[in-house]
């Protein structure tokens, strides 16, 4: 006699095979959590969280190079000026003119970014006074880069601020990346600025504009002719070969520094040839996240190579 415990085969089977079957409800749920899924990825990067957190990471990266504690009011500061910054100069146009009629997913971006503000006020109420004169230089820069202030004589048309002046667009973001991660982490910290600290300025400067090619290559289509990006004057693939050597001058410049570290030159060599793959591989038609997600969550990466590297 068969014991009571054990199963048929037929209903195995049968069991089986309702089990793996879907349902329409069920199909209607998998359907909504991926598209809750896409919506909290596309507020996570169309609020610039993300790109926050690589201006976090490589804060950061900045401070475990040179040696310096973790500062949490300074990177918090960082991290949530990031959020404000790029914010403003994203949607400040848009919110300047078409107030009435913003989109639901706009408006939440600007609440969003008022709470960063609150966030960034309070943590910079816990910095010196001597760092927040040495960070208003950059603000002063990005607020530049968004405001029209100029003549109109120096443009085509009637945009007047810095991020519309032909070909200026990717020295203006390097030289504020690189001092906001490099220069004022050190600043903050009373590092004495020495050749290696320079270096490691220039180096991120030169990193910064490799990482953001992939976007100069994704706008092209887009982009009016008066911003002379660096795709618009030489040309998609002449711009992937700038971008390999460049990325080699991001490398070879670890080996000038007086402090060698062999750890800093694997992960140097990583990071460089990650990032020129994702240069390679760039072109006008990518995936929305190719360049918003994958190219700006390279300095995170950057900074979890140092923590394993350590240990």
């Amino acid at each position: 006699m068969r014991k009571i415990t054990e199963i048929s085969p037929f209903f195995l089977n049968r069991k089986l095979k309702f089990s793996t079957k879907r349902t329409p409800y069920q199909h209607n749920v998998y359907f909504c959590e991926v598209q809750t899924l896409k919506r909290i990825l596309d507020f996570y990067i169309n609020s610039s969280v993300h790109v926050a957190l690589s201006v976090f990471s490589m804060s950061w990266v900045t401070l475990r190079k040179f040696q310096l504690p973790f500062d949490a009011d300074l990177l918090c500061f960082v991290f949530f000026a990031a959020v404000t910054g790029y914010n403003f100069v994203k949607y400040f146009g848009l919110a300047k003119f078409h107030y009435r009629s913003l989109a639901g997913w706009l408006k939440a971006i600007q609440m969003f970014s008022f709470y960063c503000f609150v966030a960034l006020c309070f943590f910079a109420l816990r910095l010196p006074v001597k760092t927040l004169f040495f960070i208003a230089g950059f603000g002063v820069v990005t607020f530049l880069y968004a405001i029209p202030f100029l003549p109109k004589r120096f443009f085509m048309d009637q945009q007047k601020n810095l991020r519309d002046i032909g070909g200026l667009k990717v020295y203006v973001i390097g030289f504020v990346w690189a001092g906001v991660t490099v220069l004022l982490p050190l600043f903050h910290q009373g590092y004495p600025f020495h050749a290696d600290v320079w270096l490691t300025f220039f180096q991120r400067f030169v990193f910064v504009i490799i990482l953001m090619l992939p976007f100069e290559i994704r706008d092209l289509q887009y982009d009016s002719l008066r911003l002379s990006t660096i795709p618009q004057k030489i040309g998609v693939r002449n711009t992937k070969i700038m971008g390999v050597l460049w990325g080699m001058l991001f490398f070879f410049l670890e080996f000038f520094k007086d402090d060698l570290d062999p750890n800093e030159i694997i992960i140097t060599l990583i990071i460089a040839v990650i990032t020129l793959i994702f240069v390679v591989l760039a072109k006008k038609e990518q995936s929305k996240y190719y360049s918003a997600f994958w190219v700006e969550g390279i300095p995170l990466l950057w900074l979890m190579l140092g923590f394993g590297m350590s240990k």
